[in-house]
């Protein structure tokens, strides 16, 4: 069968690019043709709204509290071919490991996919219906398509990166539309299951995120491949949000725990520096993110996509709320999994108990391989749906 996945753009989002390789694989493995579709904004509006929020930070802390250890920024020094040498190592992964289409940039071009004769649409993971993260969110519901075509239309752990409902009046009109002419619908948080009864008038199964449908040896291979060598014995720290006092509060317990830190990270973020540290802006390989937790002795993170790969490594970990990018999708794994104990609200107020309180590994994959087979379960069924 010719598939085509519908994911969020791929950039240098860490998470957004594993489960977008993982779902593709395993939907290999099962012997489909299997393409991710290569969608993405025009230009750089996901760049524009962070890099505003940290000018006008840096402003308030210089001047208004006269902080002058504290840089000014040129908001707008990148260049696309500035972007393309900081993202080269992830640009890299896509070109030698997701099959891609052709470039698809605008709603119009999304129809010309259609005349492409897949058998099956398959619209996930990661936060596909959440309206401020996606291009045009109706794409996401399949709009490109005409109600007559014959093709299989699948969900698979799509999220909504939150139990509160974002989507305007005409947007739940639309989308309750496209919803119901979907042959399975499945989501990736608890709280979805009843967002989409609610608000879409569908009915859908929570399933786990794409990622934990390879194995830890499935990364392992795909790290080595690079010849990356693992960071044996230290502190990875995979924090998607950054602040000084986070920092402060790692290096304490990296002191603690007697480890050195190994940032999963680039040292800085673009809209946060300028073009003179632009080497310090360059993101890490794949496989150089993968051997951070495959030989990290603890793992810290905010990070929904660290939480899996800490579980997946057998790492201790703690997860640090992030009300920003969204606290269900945590919880939601955290509690399935047994391990709501290693969610904190700060770095600061964690004790030593917590810090080293052993983790039962062994019921964590217990739950994980009865849901791994529930999920290929629901996407075998899926794809072989009689249209």
């Amino acid at each position: 069968m010719k598939i085509a996945i519908l994911t969020q753009p791929l950039h240098t989002n860490y998470g957004g690019l594993i489960q977008a390789y993982a779902l593709q694989l395993t939907l290999k493995r099962m012997g489909h043709e299997v393409f991710t579709v290569d969608r993405r904004r025009r230009g750089q509006p996901n760049i524009l709204i962070p890099k505003a929020k940290a000018i006008l930070k840096r402003a308030f802390l210089r001047w208004a509290l006269r902080r002058k250890d504290i840089p000014t920024l040129n908001p707008f020094w990148m260049t696309d071919e500035d972007r393309k040498y900081i993202s080269r190592h992830l640009t890299d992964f896509i070109q030698h490991h997701i099959q891609m289409t052709e470039l698809i940039q605008s709603s119009k071009e999304m129809e010309g996919l259609a005349k492409r004769l897949f058998d099956a649409y398959i619209v996930g993971s990661d936060q596909v219906w959440r309206p401020k993260y996606s291009p045009c969110l109706s794409n996401y519901f399949l709009d490109f398509l005409e109600p007559t075509d014959k093709a299989i239309r699948i969900a698979y752990a799509a999220s909504f990166g939150t139990d509160v409902w974002e989507f305007n009046a005409r947007q739940t009109r639309r989308c309750a539309e496209l919803a119901k002419r979907f042959n399975a619908v499945s989501v990736r948080e608890d709280s979805a299951v009843r967002l989409c009864e609610k608000h879409l008038g569908v009915c859908a199964v929570q399933l786990v995120d794409p990622t934990l449908l390879l194995n830890a040896e499935d990364y392992r291979v795909l790290a080595k491949k690079e010849e990356v060598p693992e960071s044996a014995g230290k502190l990875a720290v995979y924090m998607l949000d950054r602040s000084r006092q986070q920092k402060e509060a790692v290096e304490r317990l990296a002191s603690d725990l007697g480890l050195s830190i190994k940032d999963l990270m680039p040292e800085k973020l673009a809209w946060e520096t300028t073009r003179k540290d632009i080497e310090k802006c360059v993101f890490p390989s794949m496989g150089a993110w993968l051997g951070g937790f495959m030989g990290a002795k603890y793992v810290i993170t905010d990070s929904f996509h660290g939480t899996i790969f800490a579980t997946l490594f057998r790492k201790p970990f703690l997860t640090i709320s992030n009300k920003a990018r969204g606290l269900t999708r945590l919880s939601s794994l955290l509690k399935r999994f047994g391990l709501e104990d290693r969610w904190v609200t700060s770095l600061e107020e964690v004790k030593k108990e917590k810090i080293n309180k052993p983790i039962n590994f062994e019921n964590v994959f217990r739950v994980l391989e009865r849901e791994k087979r529930r999920a290929l379960k629901f996407l075998s069924d899926a794809v072989g749906i009689s249209s």
